[in-house]
């Protein structure tokens, strides 16, 4: 990529001094991340559709149409923009403007895809036929479900998408709502008071950036030289701050640093906008002695207390429960019990990324019900494997390639830093990037560099149209 294309896509003016430098540190981003999953162009024939064009169903359309020769592929989605939606977080932060994030999607959308700018309602997988809004029918004999998932903001008590910003209550996960955060964050600096920062209980797209915009508005009263008249908590649903064992303990201790302090197990409810409270519900998991009803016995089993209690803020940021879409419930494709059940994520092998009730569905991206963050990273990752294995079957054969789980959530820990968190399904830490650079275990200004000038280009010109 030449500097001209670097700035076009980041929209950033990068002193080439400063461009030679990144592109040099992470040339090999694209070549690292590769997952040896290549496959030659095949002529079996087969009517495939995809239901989603966010990340995942866009990438794997571009290598299908590169190596299905004779395939007949249609992408439904009723987008118009293409949002980078990890920019989100920067635009909040002051960092991006809002018409850096995104393109049109007639813009990212391969060529030899047919494009249905309809939203998908249902999904027949027995029938093997997907429904859209308006009772169009589009039947396949493969499915690559990548519909990512779905914000359900009503989940917390007094709060919805178009209320977003009332009562200084906001959210990054909304790219409006990114926007009404960035002049809300600098008005809290500058007048100062109590800021609370939370997660949700649900697994959520890029689980670290309700600690990223935390961390950020931190160092920003810091810079503004007000932080002795703000005070910051976090509140996390989780039992740990972080739940990889590797990065954790520098995670805790920059919290603790910046006096942030921490609740854990902690599941916001709802919130009064007019007050300017936040209820929530404390999670804890007690043992009582039970007679066995079966022998009479005494046994010791775990129960689920919840302990309801307020909090005032002047400033809060939340993200929503999240969930599969509805249709995705609804068409029986997600797991049927365990703790992946609730939210209906979609029952699919870890491995494979094969649906395990129906083997003519691939599933991948937001939406799969696997063991591993929901990130961009991790999508890059399973796409290669997910195209290697639907031609697999689609030409009669098993499907062998293996997604090991790869994730990477780079935590931005302030204006010029960033903890650059990988991992695989065994929470092992899993670098990609030159070690020469980058001590895994802290933050790194190369890691901000990266995430500020180098991942939007790789998305737009290496992910998207399945080149890295």
């Amino acid at each position: 990529m030449s500097k001209a294309q670097f700035e076009q896509v980041t929209g950033f003016d990068v002193p080439r001094r400063m461009f030679l430098k990144t592109a040099a540190a992470f040339g090999v981003v694209a070549a690292a991340g590769g997952s040896g999953c290549a496959v030659s162009g095949s002529n079996a024939k087969a009517k495939i559709v995809i239901v989603g064009g966010g990340a995942a169903g866009i990438s794997m359309a571009a290598r299908l149409v590169r190596n299905l020769r004779k395939a007949d592929i249609t992408l439904i989605d009723p987008a118009s923009l293409h949002f980078y939606q990890p920019g989100f977080t920067l635009i909040a932060a002051g960092v991006y403007r809002p018409g850096q994030v995104y393109r049109k999607q007639a813009d990212c959308m391969p060529r030899g895809v047919k494009w249905v700018r309809k939203t998908v309602v249902a999904v027949d997988p027995a029938r093997n036929t997907v429904t859209v809004e308006g009772g169009g029918l589009f039947p396949y004999d493969f499915l690559v479900l990548t519909p990512g998932l779905q914000l359900n903001w009503e989940k917390v008590e007094g709060l919805s998408l178009k209320t977003l910003g009332q009562g200084n209550v906001h959210s990054i996960y909304d790219f409006e709502g990114s926007q009404k955060t960035w002049p809300a964050i600098q008005a809290f600096v500058k007048k100062g008071g109590r800021g609370l920062f939370a997660d949700t209980y649900t697994k959520l797209k890029c689980g670290g950036a309700p600690k990223k915009i935390c961390l950020l508005t931190e160092h920003l009263a810091r810079k503004a030289g007000t932080r002795q008249n703000v005070k910051i908590d976090y509140f996390t649903a989780s039992k740990e701050l972080y739940d990889v064992p590797y990065f954790t303990p520098r995670l805790k201790e920059i919290y603790k640093e910046r006096d942030v302090s921490v609740s854990l197990n902690v599941r916001v409810k709802g919130v009064d906008t007019q007050a300017k409270k936040v209820f929530f519900n404390r999670v804890e998991k007690i043992k009582k002695e039970r007679a066995d009803p079966r022998t009479g016995k005494p046994v010791t089993v775990e129960e689920t207390v919840m302990t309801p209690f307020a909090e005032e803020y002047d400033f809060l940021h939340l993200p929503p429960p999240q969930s599969a879409p509805d249709f995705v419930r609804e068409a029986g494709l997600g797991w049927p019990e365990g703790k992946l059940a609730a939210e209906a994520w979609a029952m699919v092998d870890k491995a494979t990324l094969v649906h395990l009730k129906y083997p003519n569905i691939v599933c991948l991206g937001d939406v799969a019900g696997i063991p591993t963050s929901k990130t961009g990273a991790a999508i890059r990752l399973q796409v290669p494997v997910a195209v290697k294995n639907l031609i697999a079957l689609i030409e009669g054969r098993a499907p062998e390639a293996k997604y090991d789980g790869y994730a990477a959530c780079p935590i931005i820990t302030d204006y010029g830093h960033v903890l650059m968190c990988e991992f695989d399904y065994e929470k092992k830490p899993k670098i990609s990037f030159p070690l020469s650079l980058l001590d895994m275990s802290k933050e790194q200004w190369a890691g901000w560099l990266l995430k500020v000038y180098v991942l939007k280009p790789m998305y737009f010109y290496g992910m998207l149209p399945g080149y890295c």
